[in-house]
């Protein structure tokens, strides 16, 4: 089966690449079609596979200025020739599913989000924006939903990388999403015996909606340290403001982020994220999570036994639950909170993906594994109306 997976851009190893290496496990033979590639930045996993660019990598300063070719994005995805393919998997956080199919192929969309920066962002983001930008933004953003919602039409079959995730599409594009939850490395972070638990940790791109500034304001008036992993556009800023007890190493190794993680107090989470890996990551290795209540996180930290949830999203209600955490830190088992984790293990997403895969594509099994029912209990179209497969498929 000829498979094409489309990603929307390839600059760094974040959350959504990580899940383009289980699809690249899945399909090692399949070809990656992407905006813009920075090989020196990607994994091995993902850079062995034949990786072509769009028309905007051919646009100045494209690998740095990506997201000012936004408006470029939707006619650069309708220009890519699948002709030939049987199965294509897109990859959508940016835009990603807006390609065109070939009559007869089988397209599924693993949807990490809807763009962020055109729906519900969109008011947050316009702010951040000088008189000239916003107003090439708010056109170039209408015209994106638009074409958004229009495309959400070409998919088969959405699958969502948390509950949360899929009823937004349900909101916006009117369209029902299994739930696939992201992975998380289990070989690459572990429990150490004996950790230092002298600071706590954020970790993650610095922007303003995952709302760092939160826990830097806590810190002010704490007697505690304070460890923040991670760059982005909100880190000068952040920097600026910062008491003597938050200390900012910026971009980290893989493995040092391991050791932060495996030493750290609990690891605090204060933003609204779609589902959000680094928390797994943490919990992998054995730490608790002090997190938000809303989004991904409610899926991903079991209260009371891997963490913390605080509902208002401000200073005072953090540390209030930096100080409950710390009257009942000894309960939190390093045993049972990475136990949790690996309820969420790569070898468990590849089977569910295929699983999902098999069933839209209307065989009784691929690659051994049986189809399963639609995670809310109804009969997906495709089941009506099966298989649309080339000719000559077996």
């Amino acid at each position: 089966m000829k498979t094409a997976i489309i990603h929307y851009w390839l600059v760094g190893m974040r959350g959504g690449e990580r899940v383009l290496e289980q699809l690249c496990r899945l399909f090692p033979e399949a070809d990656i079609y992407t905006h813009v590639y920075a090989p020196d930045r990607i994994s091995d996993v993902i850079t062995r596979h034949n990786i072509r660019c769009t028309s905007i990598a051919r646009l100045p300063y494209a690998r740095k200025l990506y997201s000012k070719y936004l408006g470029f994005m939707p006619h650069a995805l309708e220009h890519i020739d699948l002709s030939g393919y049987d199965l294509v998997i897109s990859s959508e956080s940016g835009p990603a599913k807006g390609v065109i199919a070939p009559p007869g192929a089988c397209h599924i969309c693993y949807c990490h989000s809807p763009m962020r920066y055109i729906w519900d962002y969109f008011h947050s983001y316009r702010s951040e924006l000088g008189f000239p930008a916003r107003t090439v933004f708010d056109h170039v953003a209408h015209r994106l939903r638009q074409w958004d919602v229009t495309t959400a039409s070409r998919v088969d079959r959405f699958v969502a990388n948390s509950a949360f995730v899929a009823k937004r599409i349900q909101r916006y594009y009117g369209r029902r999403a299994d739930v696939v939850h992201p992975p998380v490395s289990l070989d690459k972070f572990r429990p150490v015996a004996d950790p230092s638990r002298d600071f706590y940790l954020i970790a993650g791109e610095l922007v303003s909606y995952k709302r760092v500034d939160l826990a830097v304001e806590v810190f002010r008036g704490l007697d505690r340290k304070l460890v923040i992993a991670g760059r982005g556009s909100a880190a000068a800023k952040l920097q600026r403001n910062a008491p003597a007890n938050v200390e900012f190493l910026g971009r980290v190794s893989d493995e040092a982020l391991a050791r932060l993680y495996a030493n750290c107090r609990a690891l605090l989470f204060p933003g609204e994220e779609d589902f959000g890996l680094v928390p797994l990551e943490v919990m992998a290795s054995g730490r608790p999570v002090i997190a938000y209540g809303a989004g991904g996180a409610l899926e991903s930290v079991k209260e009371f036994e891997t963490g913390l949830f605080f509902r208002q999203q401000n200073a005072g209600a953090l540390r209030a639950a930096i100080v409950r955490f710390e009257e009942m830190e000894a309960q939190f088992s390093p045993v049972r909170v990475r136990r949790h984790a690996e309820e969420f293990s790569e070898e468990r997403f590849r089977e569910k993906f295929m699983q999902i895969v098999a069933q839209e594509l209307g065989r009784p099994s691929l690659s051994g594994i049986k189809p399963v029912p639609a995670t809310d209990g109804t009969r997906h179209p495709a089941a009506e109306n099966p298989v649309r497969m080339p000719a000559g498929t077996p």
